[in-house]
């Protein structure tokens, strides 16, 4: 079956003008109906039912068109697949992502991917509250969670170690916690809607959470990014993600809080896609992109 065939029915189907279809193909109206006659042939039913007025999809048709789409569809996976560098790739990928981590990782190193690909547009949402990928219609979103919608697919790009952190000048002025139940009495910086998580004591024996259950956020906020400048400020204790904080644990405007603890939540950075039979060369060919730049280790951990 020649899927240059089905393409035509599709764009027909979506048009329901044969000329029309055929001029997108760049086929006179002749051989666009010839196609077409010929498809029907080998499918063994009329597709379309045609007057002099007008084109309308039988019920045949109607039936067909979803297994038309699903075979170009595949097609275009297998030649994703054997050419995953074709810069000929094309189309617009919406992404959808952390806006604090898309700022300091992502955006920085679009340039090349788009030098890399000239005929790929890139629509970004960004914001630290998880959008949902299917109603909002994104090809692929980077969550700090495993894909537990069984409607979709992830994959692990990177590790998300995440510790407690204040700043050198809070920790004077306030004091340094020394055992979990010091939390209670601190300012304590909390990201929105969060749940509570795990801290468990490097030799096993103690565990607790972050926040505490007894204790009141002082500060919650939806934006990482402003959760670290607040921090760093002297506004109080807060839970963050090791690639958002690396170069402030570096230079000591930030210091760990409870060292011997760790968040005991297995957290990593994954890009999640909606579930199907194919993956689309446009986000086949990104997400490879942001596996070779961020890397594995990824970068935060160099």
């Amino acid at each position: 079956m020649n899927t240059n065939s089905i393409k035509l029915f599709v764009l027909a189907a979506e048009t329901l003008n044969i000329s029309a279809a055929g001029q997108q193909l760049g086929l006179t109206p002749s051989v666009a109906s010839a196609w077409l006659s010929k498809l029907e042939t080998e499918v063994g039913a009329d597709l379309f039912h045609r007057t002099t007025r007008k084109v309308t999809l039988s019920i045949e048709g109607t039936e067909f068109l979803p297994y038309a789409k699903e075979i170009l569809a595949q097609q275009e996976a297998a030649f994703a697949a054997l050419g995953r560098g074709n810069p000929d790739v094309s189309g617009t990928l919406r992404f959808a992502a952390s806006s604090t981590f898309a700022q300091l990782y992502v955006v920085p190193i679009l340039a090349e991917f788009l030098e890399r690909y000239p005929k790929i547009n890139v629509e970004l949402m960004l914001s630290d509250t998880q959008v949902k990928l299917i109603e909002g219609g994104y090809d692929l979103a980077l969550r700090n969670l495993a894909a537990e919608d069984s409607s979709l697919i992830g994959r692990r790009l990177a590790s998300d170690t995440r510790v407690l952190c204040a700043s050198p000048e809070y920790l004077a002025a306030k004091g340094t916690p020394q055992a979990p139940e010091d939390l209670i009495e601190h300012q304590l910086l909390v990201f929105m809607k969060a749940k509570s998580r795990k801290l468990i004591a490097s030799n096993g024996k103690r565990e607790c959470t972050f926040p505490p259950t007894s204790s009141k956020p002082r500060v919650v906020c939806d934006d990482g990014a402003s959760m670290r400048i607040a921090a760093k400020a002297g506004v109080g204790i807060c839970m963050s993600s090791i690639w958002n904080i690396h170069n402030d644990l570096k230079d000591g405007s930030l210091v760990r809080v409870l060292p011997d603890y760790h968040v005991d939540d297995q957290s990593s950075v994954w890009l999640v896609y909606p579930k199907s039979n194919v993956l689309t060369a446009k986000v086949r060919v990104f997400i490879d992109y942001l596996v070779e730049k961020i890397g594995n280790p990824p970068v935060w951990e160099h």
